[in-house]
């Protein structure tokens, strides 16, 4: 994988040579617009993992690092953004996991933090809600967690690995929403619903 694409990292200074390929000797002067490379070779498959000219990308920290540079525009598309250089990519469902679930307190006093495939710790709330999607064939749901804002209406998430998802439904108690009887779950004083509460459940 000698031509992955280079990056430095966040806490130093990112060289004028240190920036996503594309044309040939174009580099963008650090005060004006990255140039733009239109797209780029790279995919995230539907179970994390990211992919470079059809290649798994194998070193952790090298998808951790990408990552960080990666956004979202106003038409929902996504896109690795160095300072010199930007680049469209292809993503199957959504370019995180979220693998992990620790939790503290009870009630509206609960705190969900999530863990996920790229080691962020992001504490569900206001700021980061979770939503769960629903198949139009099968009505399984799937469950989605808010990482940070897009540039425009579309946010990055990540998708809620099953087994996290079930711890989810151990901690879910019953509540209204939306004037809707649901099972859900508190996290930072926020009450997110994950399904509409079975007939003949009273809610609390």
């Amino acid at each position: 994988m000698s031509d992955l694409p280079r990056v430095s990292t966040p806490t130093s200074p990112t060289p004028a040579n240190d920036a996503l390929p594309c044309v040939q000797g174009a580099r963008s002067p650090a005060t004006s617009t990255p140039v733009d490379c239109g797209n780029l070779p790279f995919l995230i498959k539907r179970d994390g993992s990211w992919l470079y000219r059809g290649s798994p990308i194998t070193r952790k920290p090298m998808v951790c690092l990408f990552s960080t540079i990666l956004k979202r525009d106003e038409h929902g598309k996504y896109l690795l953004e160095s300072p010199a250089e930007r680049g469209f990519i292809e993503v199957e469902d959504v370019p995180f996991l979220a693998v992990e679930l620790e939790w503290t307190g009870h009630g509206p006093s609960q705190s969900l933090c999530f863990r996920t495939n790229t080691d962020q710790c992001i504490i569900a709330g206001p700021d980061h809600p979770i939503r769960i999607a629903h198949d139009l064939l099968t009505c399984e749901p799937t469950p989605y967690l808010h990482i940070r804002d897009g540039q425009g209406r579309f946010p990055i998430e990540a998708r809620i690995n099953r087994a996290t998802y079930y711890e989810l439904v151990a901690l879910a108690e019953p509540g209204i929403l939306r004037g809707r009887k649901v099972l859900g779950v508190w996290s930072e004083g926020a009450f997110f619903s994950l399904g509409d509460l079975p007939a003949g459940c009273a809610s609390k």
